[in-house]
């Protein structure tokens, strides 16, 4: 891995300069050159956009708006090293709250804010999709696993010696597969174009029949049918076709498209490419998370090899007018850019808003023209079908949901990491095999999905059961399950793209709601409250974010009661604000905590 860090002392003009000519001034590559010119300053500064603005003839507003629109890019200077823990659930039960604030006191700086000198900020993300090797941070967008105070003392050292990112310790940046079961997948023995001469050998119709007949879905956890999909994008009218792989698994808990993405890219890239084959695409794009920037020049490295043993570009195994390539694009930190009309906007150098379905992707998708966007396991698996067929693939699994599913656990267990199993696997046998001894609960999907409470351990992983997208997060009864779906809904707040209001003032109403709680100022009314926001964003948000925000909070109410009830504190409505609370930090500030510094006071206790 080749860690790039910025300078801030290089010409602005020469960064945006260079960057424009790797893009050949292409406006629909915008979001990639901001994240290039912003890899070179540090920020993206109001000379960068003058600069982009003038030589790619676009508004002003535009670029300022897919700039303020990904939470990686900043269009005020962050500091030479910009910090960013993760948020997610299982990394707060690992202690990186603590170790957040240790790092701010290391480093004389707040939480959020750059230092005087303007050297480092510190600050938190949603989740760097490493959960099963967690606490992590990201520095530069770079991955680092295994936080400790030690390691945190070791970096602060770095950062106040102004050691470039490139100098840093290489076992910083080393990032475990963590691979602890394998089935058809992760254990098939493939080589790379096996299973492209398998199906060159099929033909196109008989590989989409293949495909079609192996009863494969989407592993991304809709699980709408691979072969019907890809046989509505070569039936749609269109001028071209394109074959998106979507690798933005955003979801907190999910880490198996890394995992696929680092040690199985080749099968990934081989499945889009009998995807474009099937289609009759010829030009494809992997949409990588911003998270997994360290994995860019290691897939940019397979895919020239791949070009290099004529697996991919013109005349693919020496068939005239097989042509397909493909590159990646690389997000900047935006959740909803894994729903797939978002990810096209996203590609297309907008901001990663969801657009209005139908028309659906495989009519009208990147530049309005016939596109398959499919998940990275959905790729994979389409390699094994190539080359075995696929009666002998729907013979796995259930009759409802065939193959094999990547399950990424973490949590409360022994042994985090990937687990494939066939579908139709149950809760129970997953965490007898990871050590899970004593789980309460098991979020199943991650924070849209179910939460599944003791009782319910027997049910299946599949789509008639139990769907999912891969995450397995569990908790054992230690643990408070109204923190976690508060920590879930802070998620669903952060992430809301704003597009939508009932979206964007739903969720920040749920969390709201969910803070009082916390405080100690709940009551039934608020439980109400929550049922009828649920009903809101349901009927009326846009996607599947604002559908999905209150799940959390419903299934643990319904399954976790008690742990709302002693925070139900109160018999009738109480405001949220309290103004006792709200002069604390005065107090702070003031050394003072008497009977008179506090606005009420109860006898014998003090808010």
């Amino acid at each position: 891995m080749t860690v790039t860090s910025g300078s801030g002392s290089g010409s602005v003009a020469e960064a945006v300069s260079a960057t424009i000519g790797r893009y050949r001034g292409n406006p629909h590559y915008v979001l990639q050159m901001l994240r290039e010119i912003q890899e070179a300053c540090d920020w993206i500064s109001p000379e960068a956009v003058d600069l982009l603005q003038s030589e790619l003839n676009l508004p002003r507003t535009k670029i300022e708006g897919v700039a303020g629109f990904y939470s990686f890019l900043y269009s005020r200077p962050r500091g030479r090293y910009r910090v960013l823990f993760s948020d997610n659930i299982t990394d707060r039960m690992l202690g990186s709250i603590e170790l957040f604030d240790y790092m701010c006191e290391q480093l004389w700086v707040e939480r959020g804010k750059t230092s005087e000198d303007g050297l480092v900020s510190v600050d938190s993300t949603s989740c760097t999709g490493m959960c099963d090797q967690g606490p992590a941070l990201l520095v530069n967008s770079y991955a680092i696993t295994h936080m400790t105070r030690a390691r945190v003392d070791e970096i602060c050292e770095l950062i106040r010696s102004k050691t470039p990112l490139a100098d840093w310790p290489r076992k910083y940046f080393h990032v475990d597969d963590q691979i602890l079961r394998k089935d058809i997948l992760l254990a098939s023995e493939l080589a790379p174009g096996d299973a492209l001469v398998a199906g060159l050998g099929r033909g196109a119709d008989a590989l989409l029949a293949e495909i079609k007949a192996s009863n494969l879905r989407g592993r991304g956890g809709a699980g709408f049918g691979t072969g019907l999909k890809w046989e509505a994008c070569r039936n749609a009218q269109g001028k071209a076709r394109y074959v998106v792989c979507n690798a933005d698994e955003g979801e907190p808990g999910t880490f198996k498209d890394r995992v696929l993405l680092a040690s199985y890219a080749d099968a990934v890239f081989e499945g889009m490419t009998l995807c474009a084959l099937a289609t009759g695409a010829q030009r494809g794009m992997l949409y990588l998370r911003g998270e997994y920037r360290y994995l860019l020049d290691q897939i940019n490295a397979v895919l020239a090899r791949r070009r290099q043993g004529k697996l991919l570009g013109d005349g693919i195994l020496g068939r005239p007018g097989f042509d397909f390539d493909i590159e990646v694009h690389l997000g900047a930190g935006a959740y909803i850019c894994g729903e797939e009309s978002a990810l096209i906007e996203s590609l297309e150098g907008k901001r990663g808003t969801p657009r209005n379905r139908p028309p659906f992707p495989v009519t009208h998708g990147y530049l309005d023209q016939p596109t398959v966007v499919n998940n990275v396991e959905t790729f994979a698996a389409a390699c094994l079908i190539a080359k075995r067929g696929g009666a002998w693939y729907s013979a796995i699994g259930t009759p409802a949901s065939a193959g094999t599913k990547i399950l990424s656990v973490s949590g409360d267990c022994a042994r985090p990491g990937l687990y494939e199993y066939p579908f139709g696997v149950s809760v129970s046998e997953v965490l007898e095999a990871c050590g899970a001894a004593d789980a309460q609960a098991v979020q199943v999907s991650g924070p849209s999905g179910i939460c599944v409470s003791q009782p319910e351990f027997g049910r299946r992983i599949a789509f008639e059961d139990l769907p999912t997208a891969g995450a397995f997060m569990i908790f054992n009864r230690s643990r408070d399950m109204f923190e976690v779906a508060r920590n879930f809904v802070h998620f669903f707040a952060h992430e809301s793209c704003g597009f939508c209001t009932p979206c964007r003032v739903g969720t920040s109403l749920l969390k709201k709601l969910m803070d009082k709680l916390n405080n100690g100022h709940g009551s039934l009314y608020d439980l109400a409250e929550i049922e009828k926001l649920n009903h809101l964003l349901q009927s009326m948000s846009h996607c599947g974010l604002g559908h999905s925000a209150c799940n959390p909070v419903l299934d643990t109410i319904a399954k976790f009661r008690p742990a709302y009830e002693k925070r139900l504190q109160h018999t009738e409505f109480e405001p949220a604000f309290d103004l006792d609370r709200a002069l604390r930090k005065a107090r702070q500030m003031t050394g003072r905590d008497d009977a008179g510094a506090h606005f009420t006071t109860v006898p014998g206790e003090q808010k």
